[in-house]
């Protein structure tokens, strides 16, 4: 299993990404029917609080050493 942190930080960037594309969603969505365009961005809106509710879930969950470290977690690689 990978760590806490490192989850954490994965975790993050997603959210990230899911927030910056609120706009270009509206972008992509704004030729099709009123309905579709609704349920675009209520899956949109859906997948942001998912995201953050396991994000705030492996905070709670983060044991207390790693709350404390400061150094971000080492990326794997490719």
């Amino acid at each position: 299993m990978l760590p806490t942190s490192y989850r954490i930080t994965r975790v993050q960037e997603t959210l990230r990404r899911f927030e910056d594309d609120i706009p270009l969603l509206n972008m992509r969505v704004k030729d099709l029917s009123a309905e579709r365009q609704h349920s675009a961005r209520q899956f949109a809106e859906a997948l942001v609080v998912q995201t953050r509710a396991e994000l705030r879930r492996l905070l709670e969950e983060q044991p207390e050493r790693e709350a404390e470290a400061c150094d971000p977690p080492c990326e794997p690689a490719d």
